[in-house]
Protein backbone atom coordinates (compact mmCIF):
# COMPACT_ATOMS: atom_id res chain seq x y z
CA UNK A 1 0.00 0.00 0.00
CA UNK A 2 3.09 2.52 1.07
CA UNK A 3 6.09 3.10 -0.71
CA UNK A 4 7.68 5.14 1.86
CA UNK A 5 9.16 2.03 4.08
CA UNK A 6 7.21 2.79 7.50
CA UNK A 7 7.93 -0.99 8.04
CA UNK A 8 11.58 -0.90 7.70
CA UNK A 9 13.38 -2.32 10.77
CA UNK A 10 10.25 -3.27 12.45
CA UNK A 11 9.48 -6.78 13.25
CA UNK A 12 5.94 -8.39 12.50
CA UNK A 13 4.53 -11.86 13.20
CA UNK A 14 1.95 -12.90 10.93
CA UNK A 15 0.11 -15.99 11.77
CA UNK A 16 -1.02 -18.06 8.48
CA UNK A 17 1.16 -16.37 6.54
CA UNK A 18 2.18 -19.18 4.03
CA UNK A 19 -0.78 -18.20 1.80
CA UNK A 20 -3.55 -16.04 1.39
CA UNK A 21 -4.30 -12.67 2.70
CA UNK A 22 -1.39 -13.52 5.44
CA UNK A 23 1.22 -14.33 2.52
CA UNK A 24 0.18 -10.74 0.79
CA UNK A 25 0.50 -8.44 3.91
CA UNK A 26 3.94 -11.01 5.16
CA UNK A 27 5.68 -10.14 1.24
CA UNK A 28 4.37 -6.25 1.19
CA UNK A 29 5.72 -5.57 4.70
CA UNK A 30 8.98 -7.48 3.50
CA UNK A 31 9.36 -5.35 0.22
CA UNK A 32 9.42 -2.90 2.96
CA UNK A 33 12.65 -4.05 4.93
CA UNK A 34 10.23 -5.25 7.80
CA UNK A 35 11.54 -8.67 9.68
CA UNK A 36 9.15 -11.56 9.72
CA UNK A 37 7.96 -14.18 11.77
CA UNK A 38 6.29 -16.56 9.21
CA UNK A 39 3.51 -19.07 10.42
CA UNK A 40 2.97 -21.91 9.16
CA UNK A 41 1.00 -25.23 9.10
CA UNK A 42 1.96 -27.56 6.58
CA UNK A 43 3.39 -25.24 3.26
CA UNK A 44 6.79 -25.26 4.83
CA UNK A 45 7.95 -24.41 1.03
CA UNK A 46 5.65 -21.51 0.52
CA UNK A 47 6.55 -20.16 4.14
CA UNK A 48 10.68 -20.39 3.13
CA UNK A 49 9.47 -18.29 0.06
CA UNK A 50 8.19 -15.75 2.38
CA UNK A 51 11.30 -15.70 4.53
CA UNK A 52 13.69 -15.32 1.25
CA UNK A 53 11.56 -11.91 0.81
CA UNK A 54 11.87 -10.74 3.99
CA UNK A 55 16.02 -11.29 3.62
CA UNK A 56 15.71 -9.62 0.08
CA UNK A 57 14.32 -6.69 1.59
CA UNK A 58 16.68 -5.86 3.61
CA UNK A 59 15.07 -7.20 6.93
CA UNK A 60 15.19 -11.03 8.43
CA UNK A 61 12.69 -13.64 8.52
CA UNK A 62 12.39 -17.01 10.21
CA UNK A 63 9.76 -19.38 9.82
CA UNK A 64 8.09 -21.16 12.81
CA UNK A 65 5.44 -24.60 12.17
CA UNK A 66 2.43 -23.81 14.92
CA UNK A 67 -0.72 -25.28 15.10
CA UNK A 68 -2.92 -22.45 16.59
CA UNK A 69 -5.15 -24.34 17.51
CA UNK A 70 -2.77 -25.58 20.48
CA UNK A 71 -1.22 -23.48 22.90
CA UNK A 72 1.98 -24.89 23.82
CA UNK A 73 2.81 -24.68 19.81
CA UNK A 74 1.39 -20.92 20.19
CA UNK A 75 3.84 -20.74 23.41
CA UNK A 76 6.47 -22.02 20.90
CA UNK A 77 6.04 -19.68 18.06
CA UNK A 78 6.47 -16.92 20.36
CA UNK A 79 9.04 -18.21 22.00
CA UNK A 80 10.91 -18.59 18.36
CA UNK A 81 9.95 -14.20 17.72
CA UNK A 82 11.79 -13.37 21.48
CA UNK A 83 14.61 -15.62 20.96
CA UNK A 84 15.04 -14.35 17.09
CA UNK A 85 13.93 -10.59 17.33
CA UNK A 86 13.71 -9.66 21.31
CA UNK A 87 10.19 -8.06 20.57
CA UNK A 88 7.25 -7.40 18.32
CA UNK A 89 5.72 -4.30 16.37
CA UNK A 90 2.92 -5.78 14.92
CA UNK A 91 1.09 -8.90 15.39
CA UNK A 92 -1.70 -9.86 12.77
CA UNK A 93 -3.98 -12.84 13.95
CA UNK A 94 -4.74 -14.37 10.12
CA UNK A 95 -5.31 -18.05 10.86
CA UNK A 96 -8.44 -19.29 10.77
CA UNK A 97 -10.28 -22.77 10.14
CA UNK A 98 -14.13 -24.06 11.09
CA UNK A 99 -16.76 -26.24 9.84
CA UNK A 100 -20.01 -25.36 7.80
CA UNK A 101 -22.72 -27.02 8.96
CA UNK A 102 -26.37 -26.43 9.96
CA UNK A 103 -26.38 -25.50 13.88
CA UNK A 104 -28.06 -28.78 14.39
CA UNK A 105 -25.06 -30.64 12.89
CA UNK A 106 -22.94 -29.50 14.79
CA UNK A 107 -20.50 -31.64 17.20
CA UNK A 108 -18.89 -30.67 20.09
CA UNK A 109 -15.47 -31.16 18.51
CA UNK A 110 -16.48 -28.21 15.99
CA UNK A 111 -17.40 -25.99 18.59
CA UNK A 112 -14.58 -26.73 20.51
CA UNK A 113 -11.99 -26.34 17.19
CA UNK A 114 -13.76 -23.41 16.18
CA UNK A 115 -13.36 -21.50 19.24
CA UNK A 116 -9.86 -22.66 19.83
CA UNK A 117 -8.81 -21.64 15.87
CA UNK A 118 -10.58 -18.39 15.88
CA UNK A 119 -10.88 -17.05 19.15
CA UNK A 120 -8.46 -18.34 21.49
CA UNK A 121 -5.51 -18.19 19.37
CA UNK A 122 -5.48 -14.64 18.91
CA UNK A 123 -6.50 -14.01 22.21
CA UNK A 124 -3.71 -16.15 23.50
CA UNK A 125 -1.00 -14.70 21.14
CA UNK A 126 -1.93 -11.40 21.85
CA UNK A 127 -0.94 -12.00 25.26
CA UNK A 128 2.39 -12.95 23.97
CA UNK A 129 2.79 -10.04 21.92
CA UNK A 130 2.19 -7.40 24.08
CA UNK A 131 4.87 -8.78 26.66
CA UNK A 132 6.70 -8.59 23.31
CA UNK A 133 5.82 -4.96 22.42
CA UNK A 134 8.43 -2.36 24.29
CA UNK A 135 7.81 0.32 22.04
CA UNK A 136 3.68 0.01 21.35
CA UNK A 137 2.50 -1.39 18.70
CA UNK A 138 -0.17 -3.03 16.34
CA UNK A 139 -2.37 -5.73 17.02
CA UNK A 140 -4.51 -6.96 14.20
CA UNK A 141 -6.94 -9.47 13.43
CA UNK A 142 -8.56 -10.59 10.27
CA UNK A 143 -12.92 -11.22 10.54
CA UNK A 144 -15.16 -12.17 7.87
CA UNK A 145 -19.02 -10.93 7.04
CA UNK A 146 -20.37 -13.96 8.88
CA UNK A 147 -20.02 -11.82 11.92
CA UNK A 148 -22.63 -9.20 10.95
CA UNK A 149 -24.70 -11.20 8.87
CA UNK A 150 -26.25 -14.95 9.04
CA UNK A 151 -25.23 -17.41 6.06
CA UNK A 152 -25.85 -21.01 5.39
CA UNK A 153 -24.02 -22.71 7.76
CA UNK A 154 -21.65 -20.32 8.57
CA UNK A 155 -22.76 -19.54 12.24
CA UNK A 156 -20.16 -21.90 13.54
CA UNK A 157 -17.70 -19.58 12.08
CA UNK A 158 -19.70 -16.62 11.78
CA UNK A 159 -20.27 -16.32 15.88
CA UNK A 160 -16.75 -16.63 16.31
CA UNK A 161 -15.59 -13.67 13.90
CA UNK A 162 -18.10 -12.01 16.18
CA UNK A 163 -16.33 -12.62 19.65
CA UNK A 164 -13.02 -11.78 18.11
CA UNK A 165 -14.51 -8.36 17.30
CA UNK A 166 -15.24 -8.00 20.71
CA UNK A 167 -12.17 -8.58 22.22
CA UNK A 168 -10.97 -6.20 19.77
CA UNK A 169 -12.59 -3.70 21.21
CA UNK A 170 -11.90 -4.63 24.80
CA UNK A 171 -8.07 -5.42 23.93
CA UNK A 172 -8.30 -1.59 22.28
CA UNK A 173 -9.15 -0.10 25.65
CA UNK A 174 -7.14 -1.95 27.81
CA UNK A 175 -3.75 -1.85 25.64
CA UNK A 176 -4.00 2.16 24.54
CA UNK A 177 -1.89 3.04 27.52
CA UNK A 178 0.31 0.78 26.41
CA UNK A 179 0.73 2.75 23.00
CA UNK A 180 -0.35 -0.30 21.62
CA UNK A 181 -3.50 -0.10 18.85
CA UNK A 182 -5.87 -3.14 18.26
CA UNK A 183 -8.24 -3.85 15.28
CA UNK A 184 -10.28 -5.91 13.09
CA UNK A 185 -10.43 -5.94 9.40
CA UNK A 186 -13.63 -7.69 8.35
CA UNK A 187 -13.79 -9.46 4.72
CA UNK A 188 -16.74 -10.08 2.45
CA UNK A 189 -16.22 -12.60 -0.36
CA UNK A 190 -12.48 -12.79 -0.95
CA UNK A 191 -11.09 -14.66 -4.43
CA UNK A 192 -8.54 -17.58 -2.31
CA UNK A 193 -9.16 -20.95 -1.56
CA UNK A 194 -11.34 -20.37 1.45
CA UNK A 195 -14.22 -18.47 -0.48
CA UNK A 196 -13.97 -21.70 -2.88
CA UNK A 197 -14.14 -24.40 -0.14
CA UNK A 198 -16.93 -22.42 1.69
CA UNK A 199 -19.00 -21.80 -2.19
CA UNK A 200 -18.81 -25.46 -2.64
CA UNK A 201 -20.78 -26.75 0.54
CA UNK A 202 -23.76 -28.33 -0.57
CA UNK A 203 -26.61 -26.01 -0.61
CA UNK A 204 -24.78 -22.74 -1.43
CA UNK A 205 -26.24 -20.45 -3.75
CA UNK A 206 -23.79 -20.44 -7.07
CA UNK A 207 -21.42 -18.06 -6.42
CA UNK A 208 -21.10 -16.43 -10.17
CA UNK A 209 -24.61 -16.80 -10.53
CA UNK A 210 -26.52 -15.75 -7.56
CA UNK A 211 -24.37 -14.12 -5.20
CA UNK A 212 -21.73 -11.89 -6.71
CA UNK A 213 -24.72 -9.74 -8.79
CA UNK A 214 -26.23 -8.70 -5.30
CA UNK A 215 -22.45 -7.31 -4.45
CA UNK A 216 -22.58 -3.40 -5.12
CA UNK A 217 -19.24 -3.84 -7.02
CA UNK A 218 -20.36 -7.29 -8.36
CA UNK A 219 -17.42 -9.06 -7.92
CA UNK A 220 -15.35 -10.87 -5.14
CA UNK A 221 -12.33 -8.89 -3.42
CA UNK A 222 -8.55 -10.18 -3.42
CA UNK A 223 -6.18 -11.12 -1.03
CA UNK A 224 -4.26 -8.08 -1.87
CA UNK A 225 -7.47 -5.36 -1.21
CA UNK A 226 -7.73 -6.88 2.35
CA UNK A 227 -3.92 -6.87 3.03
CA UNK A 228 -3.85 -3.44 2.00
CA UNK A 229 -6.32 -2.32 4.54
CA UNK A 230 -4.12 -4.22 7.15
CA UNK A 231 -1.15 -2.72 5.93
CA UNK A 232 -2.84 0.62 6.74
CA UNK A 233 -3.45 -0.66 9.98
CA UNK A 234 -0.03 -0.75 10.76
CA UNK A 235 0.92 2.34 9.31
CA UNK A 236 1.57 5.91 11.31
CA UNK A 237 -0.86 7.64 9.68
CA UNK A 238 -3.52 5.12 11.35
CA UNK A 239 -2.72 6.04 14.63
CA UNK A 240 -5.92 7.67 16.22
CA UNK A 241 -7.92 4.20 14.75
CA UNK A 242 -8.10 1.75 18.02
CA UNK A 243 -10.97 -0.50 18.68
CA UNK A 244 -12.74 -0.98 14.99
CA UNK A 245 -13.70 -3.27 12.55
CA UNK A 246 -12.64 -1.77 8.90
CA UNK A 247 -15.61 -3.74 6.57
CA UNK A 248 -13.76 -4.78 2.70
CA UNK A 249 -17.11 -6.09 0.77
CA UNK A 250 -17.45 -4.61 -1.85
CA UNK A 251 -20.92 -3.29 -0.34
CA UNK A 252 -22.15 -6.49 0.00
CA UNK A 253 -23.58 -5.80 3.80
CA UNK A 254 -25.41 -2.51 2.82
CA UNK A 255 -28.53 -4.40 0.37
CA UNK A 256 -31.03 -6.33 2.04
CA UNK A 257 -31.56 -8.52 -0.72
CA UNK A 258 -30.93 -7.65 -4.12
CA UNK A 259 -30.06 -4.19 -5.00
CA UNK A 260 -33.03 -2.58 -6.84
CA UNK A 261 -30.88 -0.09 -9.00
CA UNK A 262 -28.59 -3.24 -9.48
CA UNK A 263 -31.84 -5.32 -11.02
CA UNK A 264 -32.37 -2.18 -13.12
CA UNK A 265 -29.00 -1.51 -14.51
CA UNK A 266 -28.68 -2.44 -18.33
Amino acid sequence: MSDDGFAAGKVALITGSSRGIGRELALSLAAQGASLVVNYKQNEDLAAEVVSAAEAGGGRGIAVRADMEDPEQIDALFDAAREEFGRLDYFVGNAAASSFKPIRDLKLHNLDRSYAMNVRAFVLGAQRAVELMDRGGRIVTLSSYGSIRAYPTYANLGAAKAALEAWVRYMAVEFAPLGINVNAVNGGIIESDSSAYFYAVEGMAPLQEAVLPKIPKARQGTVKEVADVVEFLLEPRSEYITGQTLIVDGGQVLPESAHPLLEAAP
